[in-house]
This record gives C-alpha cells, structure tokens and sequence, in this order.
C-alpha cells in the first residue's frame, strides 16, 4: 500500500470488456493486492461495464469507474461515471456528457501519434474543459510523449496523472500516483496537485497482448 497518508492510485486500465485486453475483473483485484495498489480507475474503451464490475469484487480497495472514450477528435478519458458515455461524438460534446454526469475529463496518452490522442491544436481548444492531463502513460513506445505531455500540463497548470494503462494483468500497478486520500470528484483533483507520479514503461512487446486480444473479440469471444 502507499505510504502513510498517502495512496497508490493507478488511473487508466482496461479489462477484457475492452476487445484488446485479456484482464478479466478478479484479475484486477488478485493484481491490485500484489503491486500494493490502494486505488485503480477502471476506463475501458467506450463503456463502464468493467469499473462496474470491478467495483462489485474489489472489497477493501478504491474503485474509479471511467471510460476512455473515442471521440471524433481523439480519446478522452472521463472518470467517476455511473453511465456509458457514447463513442464517436465530437470531444467537445463528450466532455459535456461526462461532466453531466459529475464526471472529471482527463487527456489520456497526449502527443502520441501512434495511438489516437487528441491533437495539439484540440487540446489547446479543449484546454479550459479539461481537469487533467495523464503525463506518465507506461504504454507509451516513447518516453518524449510523457515528457511532452508533462510539459504541456505545467504550461497550462492542469494536475497530472499516471497510469499502467494495463491491458493484461502483469501490466496492473506498473505506474500510479502517490497521493492524498480522496472521497470523490471534489476533492480528486487537489489530491492529484498534490501527487507524486511513479512508475516505468512496459516493453514495446505488450502491445501484442493487445493485438492477441483484438483477434481474439473478432473470432467471437465475448465476456461472460
């Protein structure tokens, strides 16, 4: 677990209600204990079912149920949802849906062009609407991403976020914040000013876990 008075909070994952990734639930939890997490945001693309059901088993631990949902313009992430936020919109219509619901926006993975993040010139347009920047992402092939993203969020002085981005389970914990507990969304955010970002990126190789999965929705495998 964190340190005294402080948690590990690890804030963008995906379970296999994700069609690339193979992590079911139960493994969250098993993984949560394991890497000494305190706190996990659950954001598979385009629905909340996994927070939901990892919020159901995760006795003892913080449960964030999110979303990172795939806009018009680029993904955002939306966290303390309830409800689906749909696919597709434009960004500036998304944040208004995950905002009506008491939601936070954060910007997952900024700057990485081989995922689809927003572009420079959305984030700047967006940049008033959003809450926080994820500016230490370890699924990210190359480091100037989170140093571009980082500086980006000091520019404009937005807190920032870590994240395993896990999409199997050896991947759970493998960056987090240190932070202040928090209850929710009003006080989440000074408790993330006030966080430490810790954590290393994964081998370019996971990314074929998610490819495995990918394959794997399409040949008809579907959570239970």
């Amino acid at each position: 677990m964190g340190s005294p008075n402080l948690i590990r909070a690890d804030l963008h994952n995906h379970t296999y209600f994700s069609p690339d990734s193979i992590l079911s639930p139960e493994q969250v939890v098993e993984r949560m204990h394991r890497a000494g997490l305190d706190c996990i945001a659950i954001t598979d693309h385009n629905t909340v079912r996994g927070g939901l059901a990892v919020r159901e088993i995760a006795d003892g631990f913080q449960v964030i149920i999110g979303e990172e949902v795939r806009t018009a313009d680029g993904e955002v992430l939306g966290l303390f949802l309830e409800e689906d936020v749909p696919r597709g919109l434009p960004a500036r219509e998304t944040i208004a849906l995950i905002k009506a619901q008491g939601g936070l926006v954060g910007v997952p993975h900024p700057f990485d062009h081989l995922r689809s993040a927003l572009t420079a010139a959305e984030l700047d347009a967006l940049i008033g609407e959003i809450d926080f920047i994820e500016a230490l992402n370890s699924r990210v092939v190359f480091a100037v991403h989170n140093k571009l993203a980082l500086e980006f969020a000091r520019r404009h002085d937005k807190p920032v976020s870590a994240a395993s981005d896990a999409h199997s389970p050896r991947e759970v914990g493998r960056s987090y914040v240190e932070m202040p507990p928090f209850t929710g969304p009003g006080d989440f955010l000074e408790s993330l000013r006030a966080g430490r970002l810790v954590g290393r990126l994964s081998s370019p190789l996971i990314h074929m876990v998610s490819r495995y999965a990918t394959i794997r929705h399409k040949l008809g495998w579907n959570p239970g």
